[in-house]
């Protein structure tokens, strides 16, 4: 008989089923098969909130599938991922397939690869019911929550909106943001900086930053000219050098938040796509004639910690390709924050003998980024510190005193191969020539710059994760599921790819901090982390600790249904006059958002979308309607601007916008068009009879080899140019030639 491998994945099915050999069947459950009822609560609040898991619709089959394998095999290993998740996956395997069976067990294993997988199965165990009950009061407490706040914000701000246990926390974090920025008045200060030249080259910059040896502060222009004023004529010299030598240490090697982060500051990845690509990685992938093979180790992991044999095998590549001064004597030791599982290990390559370019031609573009990623931290956090010596020169110039900083890297150490991103620009510190203190410098020039103090900055995807964990929201496995939730309910947006509330999104977290401050309270989550932690320890017993939750929570619930009125922003006054009657216009809030409406209403229903910005949608032009003689008004729309009738919905007369060139191929007018990506192309107005289409937008103006009646406008990075778009010709121009042509 064989053995039967249960795992939740296809892919890593796959990977496994090569390592096993015949005497191994492997399944894969394709991930959980149980969870909570989609159409009802599902828990038993008054039967101490008992769970009332169902078999997920369409998994009946995968079931039937795993019965007949288990009752054929002569041992049964299940699986899942090595963690909360993974336990419960396997719990509920275990319960379909008789819980109780002596030939049951279960295997985990950080990394998919030979050794670790049939080391896992000579030392199988059983469920670790612990991990299963931590997980199965985070799903209850998040149904609790979902459930019944969703039904609130319904009846009370809008339909279709819902709100979950940790999103809305993480929300309150972008809105108090916001609110600190709009809060946030500039204030002006200056500095003065001297580009000073010495008996040795380079030259250098130098800033004032002491006036009578005080710290000097410039608040206004007067009182920078006042200072340049001082320096008329001053000599300058160097009154002091100072040189320190620094070591600095490699970080340590990836954890799922660190990952995420250091992936959107260098990939721009975001945390969703990082997670998605890590599995990939970490389930195998098809590496020429090895087969598939786990690339990186898991990749849901709050520990630094290294096993010995993967530190042994680094440390001989390093000497091997770097030579020993980039090996330490002695293996780095990182510490891991409390709450984090020892059992298992940092993210990284599970072999750092299959180098990123090795197996480049292997793995997709983004899957190579990642791993390349991966790999370099992993074997910088086991390298020599960075050896650097700065330098810094104080300079007077009569009573005014300058400073000048620099870093020479004397040993790069782990810098050879890794440097870790910022989440803010820092000042790049240049390099120093030689000088002695008492040298007399040559001043090039001396220039006063005016700042102003910046508000704190949106946050990014890194910076959110960052704040996350430093606060204890969530987990690091549940981080990019927060980001992509609070984005997807229309909470939040991306600017620049920073994060701004949206106006619903700030109603709802209003709401929620008003009516229910426990749930919303940042100190409150964080410590409700640290149960879930404790119950998988084993301390504490999971049914306390929802009733515990639960209690204050419905009652909040409660008041808020009974008390709680409809909630909506108030309506604001705007400069635009209505076409129909005159009155002023207003920003309503709607269904789908703000839109503009006659004041007037409801004897005048007219109304207008918006965009973004709370501006008007569309924009009147000196065209009229073929069909009510009404102005028509340029709107913004799935596939590009168009022009529509301004009596709509009365009249929903629309056309295409005129670009003013004629169709080459049948006269009809080329207007604009966009794709269902956003590209911008321009066609016949006569398609589909006209088929002639192009990329580059006409520009009236003949084309000086062939005579052709327009020109495209190409931009490339080299510039914009004016092209001819008939086949062989070939006629190219830089636009600024162009112009300036007679």
């Amino acid at each position: 008989m064989k053995s039967l491998v249960i795992v939740e994945s296809p892919a890593k099915a796959k990977t496994i089923n090569k390592f096993l050999g015949r005497d191994f069947v492997v399944k894969a459950s394709v991930g959980h098969i149980k969870d909570l009822p989609s159409n009802k609560i599902g828990v038993e609040v008054d039967n101490n909130f008992e769970p009332q898991y169902v078999v997920i619709k369409g998994k009946e089959k995968v079931i039937r599938e795993l019965k007949k394998a288990a009752k054929e095999a002569e041992e049964v290993f299940l699986a899942p991922d090595p963690d909360r998740e993974g336990e419960a996956i396997a719990w509920h395997i275990a319960e379909e397939l008789n819980g109780n069976s002596k030939k049951l067990f279960r295997i985990i294993f950080n990394e998919i690869t030979p050794r670790a997988v049939l080391d896992a199965i000579k030392k199988p165990g059983r469920i670790d019911m612990n991990k299963v009950e931590a997980q199965q009061a985070r799903r209850i407490l998040d149904r609790l929550v979902g459930y019944n706040l969703s039904p609130l914000l319904w009846k009370k701000v809008r339909r279709g909106l819902s709100a979950g246990r940790v999103q809305s926390v993480a929300l309150r974090l972008l809105v108090e943001r916001e609110r600190e920025i709009e809060a946030f008045r500039p204030e002006e200060y200056w500095s003065i900086t001297a580009m000073l030249e010495g008996s040795i080259p380079p030259a250098f910059a130098a800033r004032l930053w002491k006036v009578k040896d005080e710290k000097v502060e410039i608040k206004t222009a007067d009182e920078a000219n006042g200072i340049l004023q001082r320096l008329e004529e001053k000599t300058f010299s160097i009154a002091g050098v100072e040189k320190k030598e620094r070591r600095k240490s490699p970080p340590p090697p990836f954890i799922t938040s660190t990952l995420q982060q250091e992936a959107s500051r260098k990939l721009r990845f975001t945390a969703k796509k990082t997670m998605m690509l890590a599995q990939q990685l970490y389930e195998g992938l098809e590496i020429g004639s090895e087969g598939p093979v786990g690339l990186i180790t898991y990749m849901r992991t709050d520990s630094v910690r290294l096993a010995p044999e993967a530190q042994a095998e680094v440390r001989r590549f390093i000497e091997d390709r770097f030579g020993k001064e980039y090996m330490p004597s002695k293996p780095p030791v990182y510490k891991s924050k409390a709450s984090a599982q020892e059992a298992h290990e940092a993210i990284r390559a599970t072999s750092v003998f299959r180098g990123p370019e090795e197996i480049k031609r292997f793995l997709t573009k983004d899957q190579y980024s990642l791993y390349r990623l991966i790999w370099n931290r992993y074997l910088a956090s086991q390298m020599s510190p960075a050896i650097l010596e700065q330098t810094a020169f104080d300079i007077n110039a009569g009573d005014c005193q300058f400073r000048a900083t620099g870093t020479v890297v004397k040993f790069p150490g782990f810098t050879t191969l890794y440097v870790e991103g910022q989440d803010e620009e820092a000042e790049e510190e240049g390099l120093l020539p030689p000088l002695k203190e008492g040298e007399t410098l040559k001043p090039l020039g001396i220039e006063p710059r005016q700042h102003f103090t910046q508000p704190p900055p949106r946050y990014t995807e890194a910076t959110l994760v960052k704040a996350l964990e430093e606060k204890g929201i969530g987990r690091p496995s549940t981080y990019a599921t927060i980001l992509s939730v609070i984005q997807d309910r229309k909470y939040a947006e991306k600017l620049d790819n920073k994060f701004k509330p949206t106006e619903l999104g700030v109603v709802v977290s209003d709401l929620l901090v008003e009516r229910f401050p426990e749930l919303m309270d940042i100190g409150f989550t964080a410590k409700m982390e640290e149960k879930l932690d404790r119950i998988e320890e084993g301390d504490i017993r999971w049914v306390n600790v929802v009733k515990e939750f639960y209690t204050p929570f419905n009652r909040d619930l409660l008041e808020a249904q009974t008390t709680l009125g409809r909630v909506k922003p108030k309506d604001m006054p705007t400069e635009y006059k209505c076409e129909k009657c005159g009155l002023p216009m207003v920003i309503k809030w709607g269904r789908h958002g703000r839109f503009l409406a006659c004041s007037g209403f409801p004897e005048c229903k007219n109304t207008m979308p918006l965009n973004g910005d709370n501006k008007v949608d569309s924009v009147q032009t000196n065209e009229v309607c073929e069909k009510c003689g009404s102005p028509m008004v340029v709107k913004s729309g799935r596939f590009g601007k168009f022009l529509a009738c301004s009596r709509y919905p009365e009249c929903k007369t629309t056309s295409p916008i005129k670009i003013g060139v004629k169709c080459p191929e049948d006269g009809g007018d080329i207007i604009e068009r966009m794709t269902k990506k956003g590209k911008v192309f321009y066609s016949c107005s006569n398609y589909p009879r006209c088929k002639f289409a192009t990329w580059h937008k006409p520009i009236m103006k003949k084309c000086p080899k062939c005579g052709a009646d327009f020109l495209g406008e190409k931009k490339t990075k080299e510039g914009s140019f004016l092209i001819c778009i008939k086949k062989g010709c070939g006629y190219k121009e830089k636009i600024e030639d162009a112009v300036n042509a007679p």
